[in-house]
């Protein structure tokens, strides 16, 4: 990927790893697609390959990735979704052309209308969101239990008892927070 830039935060469910492309949301934000070109290559590694992205695109990315978040969040705390975010995950998803096509090696891939038709890859993204926040999927939404993070993610651990949305960031980092406050509450006496 393009030097610069923070590395993607990528996971197995689309919808959430897209709602990642914003992380630390409850304390320094890092923002993850600051620029087209950006969003061009988190769609790449995503299976999604545009050619190009404009910056009113991206805005309508963003716009879709934080109505994805809000209604995760609201349904991983039982809340009702909010109905501005239901509205944008729908009109995303209705707007995309793409079609779901298999492989001779027998997975799907998608194929968008146009090569450079962002509104088809946030259709796709969109009827993933659809189909994840509907419990249409194996698992369960959550909320990352790093209080600077938040992130809604989907739990498929056989337990649905995963705390973080990533354990090499957030968990190890939560982690060595505990064991440094404990090191300084119990030091070891050395000899």
């Amino acid at each position: 990927m393009r030097a610069g830039f923070p590395d993607f935060r990528l996971g197995s469910v689309l919808a959430t790893s897209f709602t990642g492309t914003l992380s630390e949301r409850q304390g320094e934000p890092v923002e993850r697609i600051p620029v087209p070109h950006r969003l061009v290559d988190w769609l790449t590694v995503s299976g999604l390959a545009v050619d190009s992205c404009t910056a009113a695109q991206l805005d309508l990315a963003r716009e879709l990735r934080e109505a994805i978040h809000a209604a995760a969040t609201a349904a991983a705390i039982r809340e009702a979704l909010p109905a501005s975010a239901v509205h944008v995950i729908n009109d995303r998803s209705a707007q995309g052309r793409a079609a779901a096509i298999l492989t001779p090696e027998g997975e799907r891939r998608w194929r968008l209308s146009s090569a450079s038709c962002v509104e088809d890859a946030l259709g796709v993204i969109a009827a993933d969101a659809i189909s994840v926040i509907a419990g249409e999927r194996d698992g369960k939404l959550a909320l990352c239990a790093s209080p600077t993070c938040r992130a809604a993610f989907f739990d498929t651990s056989r337990s649905r008892t995963r705390k973080w949305c990533e354990m090499n960031t957030c968990g190890n980092r939560q982690k060595k927070a505990r064991f440094h406050a404990n090191q300084r509450t119990n030091p070891r006496s050395v000899e």
